[in-house]
């Protein structure tokens, strides 16, 4: 067989190697989001494949956005155990940061004037590392006591207000009190509640990463 014969099968070969590296040049590469949280972020009672981190990361890749998400809960963490930790949580590569805590001082009682300032602590050192920041909040049933519910629900929206960062005001909203989406302990979600969590919260943090 003549040279002639190899040539222009191998020039083919050539060409489409050269397509297949400019598809892979020309890929986004993906975001790198971190979840800042308690036992919700951290999945408590769920394979890490079905907590709320990996579902939001599969339903922000249905909305074509290419995204790493990365739980950084610690089950019992409160705000001011995020604010100890943000420093060395949220790495350094990390786009976006789904700040959600506030749970756990809600269940202690914490008193909501410390639970915002560790927040604004939170949200000031993203800030200062230029970390886009999501704020997710948990409302504060009123018979915990009218007074305590109403300052302690106040939290999220006047941070959200003064940082200019999107708020999910309520991480459990649409889920918690349906037996079909949490678990038996009746605080957190089951996997078919993670997904719906992660599929609402998709939704902002698409918008905060354009």
């Amino acid at each position: 067989m003549s040279p002639t014969a190899h040539r222009f099968p191998n020039r083919r070969r050539f060409l489409l190697g050269i397509g297949l590296l400019s598809q892979i040049a020309a890929a986004p590469k993906p975001v790198v989001i971190t979840v800042l949280g308690d036992s919700i972020t951290a999945g408590l009672g769920l394979p890490a494949r079905d907590a709320m981190p990996a579902q939001l990361q599969a339903a922000l890749g249905r909305r074509g956005v290419s995204a790493i998400v990365r739980p950084a809960g610690v089950s019992g963490d409160t705000s001011g155990g995020g604010l100890a930790r943000v420093g060395f949580s949220v790495s350094k590569d990390t786009k976006l940061c789904v700040v959600a805590l506030g749970g756990n001082d809600l269940l202690q009682g914490v008193d909501p004037a410390q639970t915002k300032a560790n927040l604004r602590g939170v949200l000031q050192k993203l800030k200062a590392r230029n970390v886009r920041a999501v704020l997710v909040g948990v409302a504060a049933p009123p018979r915990i006591g009218a007074s305590y519910a109403r300052e302690f629900n106040a939290i999220y929206p006047s941070l959200a207000k003064e940082f200019g960062v999107p708020l999910y005001a309520n991480i459990l909203a649409g889920v918690v009190g349906d037996p079909a989406l949490m678990q038996r302990d009746g605080i957190h979600p089951n996997a078919k509640g993670a997904k719906r969590i992660g599929e609402t919260l998709a939704a902002i943090v698409a918008k905060a990463l354009k």
